[in-house]
């Protein structure tokens, strides 16, 4: 059986499960990004209920249930809401560039939880079929916490990236191909401009030095959940240079 053939199966149930919370993407506006998010309540139905629901301004193009089953919600072509305020590389408006799904679970409010094995099978079989239709790089397939790191954790440090990688979707270090860890020197200023080149938001012009330190420790901490989730201590280390370094290289 081919991946196709797995994909086909998968996907052939996909439930229509229409939200009113959409609207137009604007004229030549390309989909080359893709947004991971957990839905962060207490149940699927509150979930489902929030991103259909009018008076919430809310939605997703798609949304998980933890026993697999995939509902669609939006549209491809249209423009959900489910990204809000946030920067990724080049982008400054990632609602009209992206698709995003929601992946029930509870999230670290309400008792985050591992994601279950047949959620990840169908969002793998998802992601791969929304790239054969969109030209998505990888180094767009992203976490919401990555595109807002004062704001957002999700899918968070639980959520199997490196899997999705060896899958096709979304970028993973190449980390053998750096210094070893232990010999990286620890150079803040240039963790920072690492970072930028991977495309975390930088801070907003005209705000407090503090403000600025904060945003900058957020993106430390989102780096980390998604490709250090081992230690999200916020602290730069020899092996946050090293991964950093082997994403800037798959990304430049």
């Amino acid at each position: 059986m081919t991946d196709a053939d797995i994909r086909g199966g998968v996907l052939k149930n996909v439930i229509n499960h229409p939200s009113p919370n959409f609207g137009p993407r604007p004229d030549g506006c390309p989909i080359d990004i893709l947004v991971l998010h957990y839905t962060g309540m207490q149940s699927a139905k509150d979930a489902l209920d929030r991103l259909c629901d009018p008076d919430s301004s809310v939605s997703s193009h798609y949304l998980i249930k933890e026993d697999g089953r995939i509902f669609r919600l939006v549209d491809e072509e249209k423009r959900a809401w489910h990204a809000g305020r946030g920067i990724w590389q080049d982008c400054l408006d990632v609602n009209s560039h992206s698709i995003g799904i929601e992946i029930v679970n509870p999230g670290h409010e309400f008792g985050y939880r591992p994601f279950p094995d047949d959620q990840i099978a169908s969002l793998i079989a998802l992601c791969q079929d929304i790239l054969t239709r969109h030209d998505i790089p990888t180094n767009r397939i992203i976490a919401h916490s990555d595109m807002a790191p004062d704001r957002k954790e999700d899918p968070g440090e639980l959520f199997p990236w490196k899997l999705l990688a060896e899958n096709g979707i979304g970028l993973w270090p190449d980390t053998e191909q750096t210094a070893p860890a232990d010999l990286l020197k620890i150079d803040l200023p240039e963790f920072d401009r690492l970072l930028d080149q991977i495309g975390y938001g930088k801070p907003a012009d005209g705000i407090t030095d503090a403000q600025r330190d904060a945003y900058r420790a957020s993106r430390y901490i989102a780096f980390q959940r998604h490709w250090r989730p081992s230690n999200i201590s916020g602290v730069v280390d020899g092996e946050c240079m090293g991964i950093a370094k082997a994403l800037a290289n798959k990304t430049s």
